[in-house]
């Protein structure tokens, strides 16, 4: 309980300090007073939060919490501590839809690049999208077959191999400024979502982190292995065909409108456990929710702090925090011999 009020009350810290803090700070009373108005006022704070950072902390949040959850579930089901969101090549994927989308507008003569900002930046999004949900496809329908999850697990890798070579090989092809258009992609930011993509984004996440909660139970009994969970009467087929499909959906949602996002999927789910010291999943899954959400409004923060010239990449700032996290997870499970 002390633990999860922590964590709810750090979430809501950090999401004001997002809004207030920026190239241009911004007063409490400002805020609630900024708050207040529409989106369609000509205060100028009331537009840089609402048309910005409102939007971009809000993303954080849904992007941060969601990839948590999906690196804790897949952990948990394949019995890997390495396991996160793009082990199944989903985030492969996405990158390999926009990287078709990206050469085939070099190919009508860069037609992409003509087109409107905010229309550009749709058809990124949905060729991202695209690419994910095929993957997921391919990986759901393999679960079918594969009863064996290092299988599955190793196919996702071969997948997201494949799916790499495949964007090497575009990129060979590509022009240059298509080539940029995909780098700045893959650095991953929480600032392209703009209002109206957030009301598409946000139900699919909340959804995916509601159907979590309902598998507190057959998680805590993967926990027991295979034997015995089978003995108490749990489909472990089923199971994992859900969890593929929540972790999935998410991964393929937040890449879509956020790009990869590194090490937060991996690392969140160890963090939270060293804290709260369980592997009760009725207390794991709500605290790496607001942990997830915590650590993607950190990064956020660190990204826009005042003295850059725009906004960092938010996958430098993640991996900052997460390859420490991954190698403490290797030290300290090197004796063990399983998860």
């Amino acid at each position: 309980m002390v633990y999860a009020t922590f964590l709810v009350s750090l979430t809501v810290i950090l999401f004001v300090l997002n809004l207030i803090i920026g190239s241009v700070y911004i007063p409490i009373d400002q805020l609630i007073h900024s708050l207040s108005q529409t989106v369609n006022s000509q205060d100028p704070t009331a537009l840089i939060l609402l048309k910005s950072r409102l939007p971009q902390a809000l993303t954080a949040i849904l992007a941060g919490a969601g990839l948590a959850v999906s690196g804790l579930l897949l952990q948990t089901l394949f019995r890997n501590p390495l396991a996160d969101p793009s082990i199944l090549g989903i985030s492969a994927g996405a990158g390999l839809g926009v990287a078709i989308t990206l050469m085939l507008s070099g190919f009508l003569g860069n037609a992409l690049h003509d087109l409107p900002g905010v229309i550009g930046n749709l058809t990124i999004t949905l060729s991202s999208f695209l690419g994910a949900f095929v993957v997921l496809l391919i990986v759901l329908n393999l679960s079918f077959r594969i009863q064996n999850n290092a299988v599955l697990l190793i196919i996702g890798l071969m997948i997201s191999y494949a799916a790499g070579a495949c964007i090497d090989l575009l990129k060979f092809f590509s022009q240059k400024e298509d080539i940029y258009v995909y780098v700045m992609w893959g650095m991953g930011s929480f600032s392209n979502t703009s209002s109206g993509e957030l009301s598409f984004m946000a139900p699919i996440v909340t959804i995916a982190l509601g159907i979590s909660l309902l598998l507190i139970k057959p998680l805590n009994i993967l926990l027991l292995g295979t034997q015995y969970s089978t003995n108490l009467g749990l489909n472990l087929k089923s199971i994992r065909l859900i969890i593929l499909l929540v972790t999935g959906l998410l991964t393929a949602v937040i890449t879509a409108f956020c790009g990869p996002i590194a090490f937060i999927g991996l690392a969140v789910p160890h963090l939270v456990k060293g804290v709260v010291k369980t592997s009760n999943h009725a207390i794991l899954i709500p605290s790496v929710i607001f942990g997830g959400a915590s650590l993607a409004l950190i990064c956020n923060l660190i990204a826009k702090m005042p003295g850059f010239d725009g906004t960092l990449p938010i996958n430098s700032v993640t991996s900052f925090i997460g390859a420490p996290v991954v190698i403490w997870v290797l030290l300290s499970k090197k004796n063990e011999k399983r998860f």
